[in-house]
């Protein structure tokens, strides 16, 4: 009786103790939970600081690429200075600079140097618009009529605040009389401002100020076209292939591994690969759309047809096991029933993989994309651009207008991405189902 009586007291410290090291386990548990939440809590602060820093230098570089300053100044057209006979011979821009200085209350100089200097602060667009007017209407030689057009890149600078009157001569191409100048036009209603839609409406320009992106997205959504009409069907219908139909042995082993390997492949490989097979053997155009739409698929198939063959997968076997039970043959319901419901991945997967080829550059500069394209192009095979080559471009250029451009291109290229993506999501929520 005593030693049944002493037992569970003999036997409480050691409960104590047991209970004491789960105690101490939970609590190293607790802390190593806590600890890792912490760290992602840092790692989503982390990366949303960068994405934040991205964008903002981005935006806070080129938003000003969408502001416009732009001058109108009525021009006499002397008679006594257009040659009717060859229009093209007549200097229509320093008739633009003589109304200039005659807006600005001043005379010319014997050698012209007053109005060679007024002409680096007004576009030579307006001397052309000129010479357009009077092409369509020589009765207008006479007479006098008002030019509207674009400030000089620089010009356009210094209104926005980007060149000051205290930045030391050497660093900007106006002197003092040409900021003047400009702080005259402006403050005499000559000058105004507004939304740059010429930078959405021009192709690319050796003028900065007249130069655009619209060469550069025609000729990505035509590259885009021939990628997705090449990568899509090709790719999904592998997919259903390997995935539905295709033995399990050795060689459909070898085909998964080479294609899992090739969506890790750099892209400039697949630059080179273009460039002996599409251009040097086959003798498609060089700086083509076609050209580029085909680099392109090929880099994006691997792509598709993983995002599709995980599609398929995520379909429940009772999909198939219903069809087949109901007398349906193996293409009746891979086709009819399996693919329909995996449609939305498989959507999903094509529209990413387009995005992400839309932002390749390296191929392209393989296959001769970099070359100046003043132009949109008007086929698959006559010379384009696309946006990413055109961003290289321009930071690359000596002109610091260029630069902003460059931001404002970019600006360009992310919301075409965010769109593409946008429309990946809305058409995953819209044809999703959950199982």
């Amino acid at each position: 009786m005593t030693d049944a009586i002493l037992a569970p007291a003999a036997a409480r410290p050691e409960a104590s103790a047991r209970n004491a090291a789960m105690q101490a386990r939970l609590k190293v548990r607790r802390g190593q939970e806590m600890r890792f939440k912490l760290y992602g809590r840092i790692a989503i602060v982390t990366a949303l600081m960068f994405l934040v820093l991205l964008l903002g230098r981005i935006i806070h570089q080129g938003y000003t690429t969408f502001i416009d300053y732009r001058i109108s100044i009525p021009v006499t057209l002397d008679a006594s200075r257009i040659d009717k006979a060859d229009l093209g011979g007549t200097n229509f821009d320093m008739i633009v600079a003589d109304a200039v200085l005659a807006k600005l209350g001043t005379k010319d100089d014997d050698f012209g140097g007053a109005s060679t200097k007024v002409m680096q602060i007004i576009s030579n667009d307006l001397g052309f618009q000129l010479l357009k007017q009077v092409r369509a209407d020589p009765s207008l030689i006479g007479k006098t009529i008002t030019v509207t057009g674009p400030v000089k890149a620089d010009a356009a600078l210094y209104y926005k605040g980007e060149i000051k009157r205290s930045t030391l001569p050497e660093n900007r191409k106006l002197d003092d009389q040409q900021l003047d100048w400009l702080d005259k036009l402006k403050s005499a209603g000559a000058v105004s401002s507004g939304f740059n839609i010429s930078f959405l409406t021009h192709s690319d320009s050796t003028e900065p100020e007249q130069a655009g992106v619209w060469g550069a997205v025609v000729g990505s959504a035509m590259m885009l076209f021939v990628t997705a009409l090449l990568a899509v069907p090709v790719g999904t219908l592998a997919a259903v292939y390997l995935e539905e139909f295709a033995p399990k042995n050795r060689w459909t082993d070898v085909i998964e591994v080479n294609i899992n390997n090739l969506a890790a492949v750099p892209s400039i490989v697949y630059g080179l690969l273009g460039l002996a097979v599409f251009i040097n053997w086959l003798g498609v155009p060089r700086s083509s759309p076609l050209v580029g739409g085909l680099v392109l698929a090929l880099m994006a198939l691997p792509t598709v047809i993983i995002a599709t063959r995980s599609a398929l997968k995520a379909v429940p076997p009772s999909i198939r096991e219903a069809a087949l039970g109901v007398g349906a043959s193996k293409t009746q319901t891979v086709f009819h029933h399996v693919l329909p419901l995996a449609m939305p991945g498989v959507m999903t997967g094509a529209i990413l993989s387009l995005a992400h080829a839309l932002g390749e550059t390296a191929p392209l500069l393989m296959i001769g994309m970099i070359s100046f394209v003043p132009g949109a192009p008007e086929n698959l095979i006559s010379s384009a651009t696309v946006l990413p080559v055109q961003v290289f471009i321009w930071e690359n250029a000596s002109e610091r207008a260029f630069h902003e451009r460059t931001a404002g291109a970019i600006i360009v290229l992310l919301v075409f991405m965010i769109l593409m993506n946008l429309t990946a999501i809305m058409l995953r929520r819209r044809f999703e189902r959950r199982w």
